[in-house]
């Protein structure tokens, strides 16, 4: 059976896995499949998880078995039998449940983030406009 390699990158680290037999993904047009001479492409996928198969090498415990990688958005490339995946960060493992965990723990941390820094920025514009109000206050009473 034909295999690609894949190449995972985030800002910290990288790593290549040969003997790829699949991957799934999904983009903005939704799920979709690559195999080894797979013409060449380009997407970004959404946050969420993807997975990929690994070709049995002399007949390892975890063979063909699904390993999953989520990622909070990336963008795919593949050409000459290379799949490059470029994201801030990723999370890659063999057990969907542990992973699934994971990533809903990370996205509740990041909603959080998201949360405060909404918080914030409300806050400085509100003490923009009263500085504006006063100032527009002061110029009035000269």
């Amino acid at each position: 059976m034909k295999t690609f390699t894949l190449l995972l990158q985030d800002a910290v680290h990288s790593e290549q896995i040969e003997g790829v037999i699949a991957f799934v993904g999904e983009d903005a047009s939704g799920s979709f499949s690559i195999l080894a001479d797979h013409a060449r492409m380009m997407t970004s996928l959404v946050i969420g998880m993807a997975r990929f198969r690994v070709r049995d090498v002399g007949g390892a415990k975890n063979a063909e078995k699904w390993r999953y990688l989520a990622v909070p958005g990336a963008l795919l490339y593949l050409h000459d039998n290379l799949l490059s995946i470029n994201t801030r960060r990723y999370l890659l493992e063999d057990d969907y449940e542990l992973i699934s965990a994971a990533l809903q723990q990370q996205l509740l941390a990041e909603e959080t983030v998201l949360h405060s820094t909404r918080q914030s920025l409300r806050q400085m514009e509100e003490e923009v406009l009263r500085r504006m109000w006063k100032l527009g206050r002061a110029g009035e009473s000269l």
